[in-house]
Parts: structure tokens; sequence; C-alpha cells
């Protein structure tokens, strides 16, 4: 035995095998192949859905962008590429639950969608909407009212991430008390999206705002932050005040 060792213990090996496991669903990625500006190739998928194996996530809704005349991706588009991804899977003998939705941009396509019913939905009729990082949405609370007076269950991804309501922290309170669920982006806790960002989660946790945790996973880069961030934070832990409803909601 070293010296080192007998002053300091044996050093550790941190991992973030497994940390994910009380979690059950990721409810948030983009791992569908090509279809947005998440994976791009089939083999990129596999490697992503392997590596939340690895985290312990064995059951996940992708989400792929809808985005009037950016991602137009139809109901029947994303499942005809999941039922694609589902065969690979299989042939791959890789054992993962994988379900899909969307993640829709709030915005004129999206009102028509939902005028011809035609949303891919989540199980048990939640639906994951977002804004763009640059400016408000002024159909935000229009939105959350038609979804709701549809049976549905709106999901704002991300809400850290949105700028504007940084000084203005009674918006997110507002867009709770109108019924729409809050969404974590799980890397948000560590400052990878900045500072700020960081600071919002950590202070919409600390207010027990958030209902649900997702990975929002595009690309390696995402899966290898991820790791890093595990094997720094006890997620589960920072979380335990909060509702989170990913492994009951579906």
């Amino acid at each position: 035995m070293s010296l080192w060792t007998k002053l300091f213990g044996e050093k550790k090996e941190l991992s973030s095998a497994g940390k994910l496991e009380w979690l059950t669903w990721d409810m948030h990625s983009h791992l569908l192949p090509g279809i947005d500006d998440g994976a791009k190739t089939i083999q990129d998928s596999l490697l992503l859905i392997k590596g939340l194996k690895d985290l312990g996530i064995h059951k996940c809704i992708t989400t792929p962008h809808v985005i009037f005349g950016v991602y137009d991706n139809s109901k029947e588009e994303i499942m005809e590429t999941t039922e694609k991804l589902r065969k690979e899977l299989l042939a791959s003998n890789i054992e993962f639950d994988l379900k899909c939705s969307a993640e829709y941009m709030i915005d004129d396509g999206l009102l028509q969608v939902l005028d011809k019913k035609a949303l891919c939905l989540m199980p048990n009729n939640y639906v994951l909407i977002e804004m763009s990082y640059l400016a408000e949405s002024n159909m935000l609370m229009e939105v959350i009212y038609s979804l709701q007076s549809e049976g549905y269950y709106p999901v704002l991804a991300h809400p850290e991430r949105y700028n504007y309501y940084h000084g203005n922290f009674e918006m997110y309170k507002a867009i709770k008390e109108a019924g729409c669920l809050l969404q974590l982006n799980i890397l948000a806790i560590s400052g990878y999206y900045g500072e700020r960002v960081k600071d919002t989660a950590h202070k919409l946790i600390k207010e027990r705002m958030y209902d649900f945790v997702g990975t929002d996973m595009h690309h390696e880069r995402h899966l290898n932050a991820i790791k890093k961030l595990l094997e720094r934070y006890d997620v589960k832990d920072l979380l335990k005040n909060n509702p989170i409803r990913n492994a009951t909601a579906f």
C-alpha cells in the first residue's frame, strides 16, 4: 500500500451508471434519426440509447421537434421513423421501450395541428411544448388553454432556458397557475447552458415547481455531459421536494 493511500485512502472511481434509474422514463429526447437536429443516423440513435441504458433509463418517449417551416414532422412521419428504429433495436438485441411524441413549437402550425386533432401525443394525453429562446410567444397562454380544452395536459419544456423570464419569476408562477406543467432539462443544473440558466433552474427547484425531468439529448456531447453531471450531483436528492411525475405519468 502506497503512502498516499495510507494517508488519504483509496481513490474512489466516480460512476454515472444507473444514476437515473429512479426516473423510469426519459420523456424529452431527440433520438429519432434524421428527423430534426438530434440523432443523424441509426448508429447515432443506437449509441444514445445504449448510453441511456447505462444511466439506468430503459424507457423513453422521444420527442422530435415540430417547428412550422423548419421541422414539419407529422404524426405519421414520427411514428414511421420510430417503428424503423424499433426494428433496429430488435435486430441489435437491445431491449428498450421506445415510444414517441413530439416537442411542439408554439406557433401557428401548432394551432393548425391541434384543430385537425393530429397531435402526436405522449401516453395519457401529455403534450410537450416549447418557445423560442430569443423571444416570448404571445400565444403561450392561448395554447395552454386550447390544449386543456381538448383534454390534454401541456408540459412546457425547459422553462429555465427562456432568458426573457429570468428577471420575471412571477411568469413561471402564472404558467403553473394556468395549469401548465414544467420540465427540467437535467443539464441545466450543471451550468451547461450558462450560469443564468443554472441559477434559474435551481430557483425553480427550490420553489418545487418542476413536474418532469428530461435529458433533451441530441448527440453524444449531451450524453457525455450528463454522465459528468451525474458523477457530481445526486439529482434524485436535489429534486426530492419536487413532484416529479416521470415514473407515474406514463
